[in-house]
């Protein structure tokens, strides 16, 4: 799942980013208010966490812009303990959760997981392409019935350019989505996870087409 951290503490944002992507999820890390909200008008999210307190712009004023473009997406909301009229303000625009600051991970965790069930609810969570199945929810691709065993970033990688199935993907926005927002990391590091997923999916119909200077693009055969 690709979840977006919007938190201008640098430290917990990235304790959030660590702990999400040990359990397997995308997750992209912003400081900004204003940043973040052009982040998710361009790029969406799965999830979105989301501090009240931020520069350039609210928290509350980004999940109002959320909710004014008819973007259903769950939100969870971080607040101090101070901020209880904040807290109700935000559930009262639509956010689908809050928790309170310092929390433990592992509450989180399973704030994300309820989320999660209710989305499955609410969405399409699995996606059929070429010979392959894709559930959005437990994140496991299938071929037949089988799990295709793909690691971790790999993963991520099919999910980003099956997220933008029929455009081009480039290098740095899958950088983005596998390592995350702001990562220092060479666009080169997303060549080797492409040419490893590649011959996964080679079997099961499913092609990743390049285009020099551009990006990449997930095709079907036959």
């Amino acid at each position: 799942m690709r979840i977006a951290i919007i938190e201008d503490n640098e430290t917990l944002a990235n304790a959030i980013a660590y702990r999400l992507r040990d359990r397997g999820h995308s997750a992209d890390v912003l400081h900004d208010g204003k940043d973040a909200d052009a982040y998710l008008m361009r790029e969406g999210a799965d999830l979105v966490v989301l501090d009240i307190k931020l520069p350039g712009m609210s928290g509350l004023d980004v999940l109002k812009a959320i909710r004014g473009r008819g973007d259903s997406v769950p939100v969870i909301l971080l607040t101090a303990r101070v901020e209880t009229s904040d807290r109700v303000a935000g559930l009262d625009m639509g956010a689908d959760d809050y928790l309170v600051k310092p929390f433990e991970m592992d509450e989180l965790d399973a704030r994300i997981r309820a989320l999660s069930r209710r989305k499955k609810l609410d969405y399409g969570a699995r996606e059929i392409i070429g010979g392959l199945e894709f559930d959005r929810t437990t994140r496991q691709v299938t071929a037949a019935g089988v799990v295709v065993d793909i690691p971790r970033r790999e993963l991520a990688t099919l999910e980003c350019l099956l997220d933008r199935r029929g455009r081009l993907v480039s290098k740095s926005q899958l950088i983005d989505h596998v390592y995350g927002v702001g990562a220092d990391v060479d666009d080169t590091a997303i060549e080797p996870h492409i040419s490893r997923l590649r011959r996964r999916l080679a079997d099961h119909g499913v092609v990743i087409k390049a285009a020099r200077g551009l990006g990449y693009m997930l095709h079907t055969t036959g």
